[in-house]
């Protein structure tokens, strides 16, 4: 009868109508210590909860009346009580031994109201809360500025506390997860998708703005294109959770030049429509000392050429100057039209013995010289089609928030050492306008993949300094950091620790058990390592304990194969409108 019924309840998981009655489905046990913080439920023949139910009882307390106590279920047991050996269970099973099947539940206490921290008394009966109880149990009734994050397992929506994200009481988000099954990014962009549509900005929801690194192929390049795949019941759970089942509505996207392209052509396949060439010129790349991003490794600071490179970086803004209006510079009386051109000076100069200590500015040593070229040479292919002197200097070629709500900085067909310059450049660029506005509004949320790779736990760069600015500083300054990672005990402590928002996806068993994740409790660290994708548990300063979260299906295309033609374009019958005509080019001939 158990098994029928836990089938049954899987089947509709939103369909909670005996809870909003606020079905009885056991009592306190005796048998088992019950305290302010945690208590066992023996459920009554036919009735079950499973993990993450949120069950309330009462206690009449003399002085204070009646005093709710709510939890959620965090353990499930079934046993053989008068079973005295394991091998009585083919005994009872054929009859032949008395003895009943017993199903008791553990409850972590999440609220106690009002706050009289008594235990509840055994034999007292415990109810799947109802609507009002629910949202007492989980601190709903106190959020003020809520929004969804997705639904619970009884299918009620769950919320997290907009003030713990935009810097009120708290900032930032740390999602951790198996990479490809965690579903890490769907959850951030979800997350991004929620806040901008929950109604929980108001007036200032047109100038909040989403930056967006995307590593994953062009898969997050049509976040404004709707998803074929959308169906009506995850339209349904849209509705539930009170948004619209819409695409991100202003979308603009960066992409890297086409290698060896003398025109800047931006570096993607499958969208042609919002695309915008990012580049950085020679000009702009020695007047913002932008040489250190190219040495952003933690290797790098280890290396012993640290000061070495902020000397030489100010020895080019100082002495370069432009050439042309393609952004080419001109040092030492030697133009530079490429970054090759550029690192092939500095070679030059720096194995000069009289030109050497000109741009060291002191006695510095042969091998750390030689150890710095070899790095920056390296650096050639990488960096080369993305720091230009080539084209023309008016282009509009910046990385910019201003264009757009939600802002995709596509990295894929870049190699690992341009990633680390492009991230490093672009959040020193935004980090630095945020301060200089003066005012934390409007928001700026940043989303970030491969956090670990970004702000290692070991060494130094340039980068692990801005991102400890922004996980530190950020909040006040209105930059929200929204971190993702494989493994959280390979990332900066101090970035974690200013999470105010943990999520945790699908994680590995080794890297369930590490300290990092002791806000999970035991029993939901064991169900990480087999969660689904789509699943998340999320922890907030609020509620004692974590919430197991289902999102829906993504409204927006995650992949150029789900993503219809955008509400706005118009395809004309003409094929050949728009080719110029005999009055806008006239033949040569």
């Amino acid at each position: 009868m158990t098994v029928n019924g836990a089938a049954s309840r899987e089947a509709t998981p939103a369909t909670p109508a005996a809870q909003v009655a606020g079905e009885a489905v056991g009592r306190v046990l005796g048998t088992q210590a019950a305290s302010p913080l945690s208590f066992w439920v023996g459920l009554e023949p036919g009735k079950i909860v499973q993990l993450d139910d949120v069950v309330v009882t009462r206690r009449e307390v003399p002085g204070y009346g009646t005093v709710l106590v709510a939890g959620v279920v965090t353990t499930v047991e079934a046993r053989h009580e008068g079973a005295a050996y394991d091998s009585d269970v083919f005994l009872i099973a054929d009859g032949a031994l008395p003895a009943a099947v017993f199903e008791v539940a553990e409850v972590r206490v999440t609220r106690v109201e009002p706050e009289v921290f008594v235990p509840p008394l055994p034999g007292s009966k415990v109810y799947l809360a109802g609507a009002g109880d629910r949202d007492q149990a989980l601190y709903f009734d106190v959020m003020d500025r809520r929004i969804p994050m997705g639904m619970g397992r009884d299918g009620q929506p769950l919320y997290v506390n907009f003030d713990f994200l935009d810097g009120t009481r708290g900032a930032h988000v740390s999602i951790s997860g198996v990479s490809g099954v965690a579903t890490k990014t769907s959850f951030a962009t979800f997350l991004l998708y929620s806040i901008f549509n929950s109604g929980v900005l108001d007036a200032e929801s047109a100038n909040t703005k989403a930056l967006i690194f995307s590593v994953k192929g062009e898969d997050l390049l049509f976040l404004d294109h709707d998803n074929l795949r959308l169906d009506e019941r995850a339209r349904g759970v849209y509705a539930r959770l009170g948004l619209p089942a819409r695409p991100f509505g202003s979308v603009h996207v960066f992409a890297p030049p086409r290698p060896n392209d003398p025109n800047g052509v931006p570096h993607v396949a499958a969208r042609t429509q919002g695309v915008s060439a990012f580049y950085w010129t020679l000009v702009e790349f020695c007047e913002e000392e932008l040489l250190r991003f190219v040495f952003a490794d933690a290797d790098d600071e280890r290396a012993g050429y640290s000061l070495l490179v902020g000397q030489i970086a100010a020895r080019l803004k100082a002495w370069a100057e432009p050439v042309g209006d393609g952004g080419a510079v001109m040092v030492q009386g030697t133009a530079c039209r490429t970054f090759a051109d550029l690192v092939e000076l500095l070679s030059d100069q720096l194995q000069d013995d009289a030109s050497r200590q000109q741009w060291t500015g002191a006695q510095t040593p042969l091998g750390t010289v030689n150890a710095f070229l070899r790095r920056l040479r390296s650096a050639v292919r990488p960096l080369s089609p993305i720091i230009r002197g080539d084209l023309p200097f008016y282009r509009s070629h910046s990385v910019s928030t201003s264009d757009a709500q939600v802002s995709i900085v596509d990295l894929h067909n870049l190699p690992e050492r341009a990633q680390r310059f492009v991230v490093g450049v672009v959040l020193r660029g935004e980090f630095h306008r945020k301060e200089s506005s003066g005012t934390a509004r409007p928001l700026l949320f940043v989303v970030l993949d491969e956090l670990n790779k970004y702000a290692p736990r070991e060494g130094d760069s340039p980068i692990k300094e801005i991102l400890l600015d922004v996980a530190e500083r950020g909040r006040s300054l209105g930059v929200i950091l929204i971190g993702a990672q494989q493994t959280a005990s390979e990332v900066e402590r101090r970035i974690v620790s200013n999470s105010a928002v943990r999520v945790a996806g699908r994680l590995d068993p080794a890297e369930a058990a590490r300290s990092e994740y002791g806000w999970l409790p035991t029993a939901m660290r064991e169900r990480a390592t087999i969660a689904k994708p789509g699943t998340m548990f999320v922890a907030q300063p609020e509620i004692p304990v974590p919430l197991a979260v289902a999102f829906p299906f993504p409204a927006w295309a995650t992949r150029p194969s789900e993503a219809a033609a955008p509400a706005t374009g118009k395809v004309s019958a003409d094929p050949f409108k728009g080719l110029p005509g005999i009055e806008d080019d006239i033949p040569p001939f």
